[in-house]
C-alpha cells in the first residue's frame, strides 16, 4: 500500500467496533486499498480527543467516531471544525433522533452494548454447560460448576439447571440412584455450591406414576412404587449428610420459586467470601 494512502482513525469511547464496521463497510464501495483504518478506543475524556485530532491532522486523515457522552461528543465535532479536519459522527445524530422519536433520554453511557453481547454469550455458554453436565452425564462437570444439583429422580433437577442457566449460572445436576456410588467429585467441592432437592414420597410418587403413564407404561412399575422411593430417599439423605450441603425442599414449590431461592443463596455466599 502507498504510504501516502490517507488515514481513518475510527474513534471510539468503548472497543470501538461499530464504528470500524461500519467505516469498513463504507470503503468496501471503492475499488483497492484506498484508505488505511485505524482504532482509537476508550476515548474517555478531551485529552484523548486531542490527541486523535493531532494525529488525524499529521496524517492528514479523517476521523469517524462513536462517542456516546454528549460532552465529548461536541468538543470532538468543535474541534475537528477548528482544525479543519473530515469527521463523521456514527451515533450521536441517531441517539438524538431516537430521543426525539421516543420522547426518553439516553443513558449516555459507553459500552453498553458490548456489555449486554457479553451477558447473551455467558448466557448460551452456561445453557450449554448445562445440557452437557446434565444427569451426572459427566462427573468433571462437578468441579467445574457454578453450582450443583443433587437429588433422586424427578426433583426438577435438569428444568432447574436451564432455568439458572438463563441467569448465567453454570450448574451441574447429579442423580442420586442407591445402586451407584455418587462420583467422588462431589466431597471435592466446596458445600455450599451444592444444594440438595427434597421431596415427601407422596408427592414423588404422584409424579412417577405420571412420568410412567405419559411414557405408556404401567404405573405400578417399581420406580413409582412407595418402598422404591423410601429406599432412594434414605439413601439420599445419607449422601447429603456427607456432602454437608445445604436441602431445598421442592414438594410444594414452582421450578422459579426454588431457582429463586438457589439464585440469592448462591448471591449471599459469593458476597460473603
Amino acid at each position: 500500500m502507498d504510504e501516502q494512502v490517507p488515514v481513518i482513525y475510527v474513534v471510539s469511547d468503548s472497543v470501538g467496533e461499530t464504528a470500524e464496521l461500519v467505516t469498513k463497510a463504507a470503503i468496501s464501495q471503492f475499488y483497492g486499498e484506498v484508505v488505511k483504518v485505524k482504532r482509537f478506543p476508550f476515548v474517555e475524556d478531551i485529552n484523548n480527543v486531542d490527541e486523535v485530532i493531532s494525529l488525524a491532522k499529521h496524517d492528514r486523515g479523517m476521523i469517524v467516531y462513536t462517542l456516546v457522552k454528549p460532552e465529548i461528543r461536541e468538543y470532538m465535532k468543535e474541534t475537528s471544525v477548528r482544525e479543519g479536519i473530515m469527521a463523521s459522527d456514527i451515533l450521536g445524530p441517531l441517539i438524538e433522533q431516537i430521543e426525539i422519536l421516543c420522547g426518553e433520554k439516553p443513558l449516555n453511557e459507553p459500552g453498553i452494548m458490548h456489555k449486554l453481547d457479553e451477558e447473551y454469550f455467558n448466557k448460551v455458554e452456561a445453557i450449554e454447560f448445562a445440557v452437557k453436565y446434565d444427569d451426572g452425564r459427566d462427573p468433571r462437570g462437578i468441579l467445574k460448576a457454578d453450582l450443583v444439583l443433587v437429588g433422586v429422580s424427578r426433583t426438577s433437577k435438569t428444568p432447574l439447571s436451564q432455568y439458572l442457566a438463563h441467569k448465567r449460572i453454570k450448574v451441574a445436576n447429579v442423580p442420586i440412584v442407591p445402586e451407584v456410588d455418587p462420583p467422588e467429585e462431589l466431597f471435592k467441592i466446596a458445600p455450599d455450591k451444592c444444594f440438595g432437592l427434597k421431596i415427601s414420597p407422596e408427592k414423588l410418587n404422584n409424579i412417577r406414576r405420571e412420568r410412567l403413564k405419559t411414557l405408556g407404561l404401567s404405573d405400578s412399575a417399581t420406580y413409582a412404587k412407595m418402598e422404591r422411593i423410601q429406599e432412594e430417599l434414605d439413601y439420599f439423605e445419607k449422601v447429603i449428610e456427607k456432602i454437608g450441603c445445604p436441602i431445598i425442599d421442592v414438594t410444594n414449590k414452582a421450578v422459579e420459586e426454588t431457582a429463586n431461592i438457589i439464585f440469592d443463596t448462591h448471591q449471599k455466599n459469593i458476597e460473603l467470601k
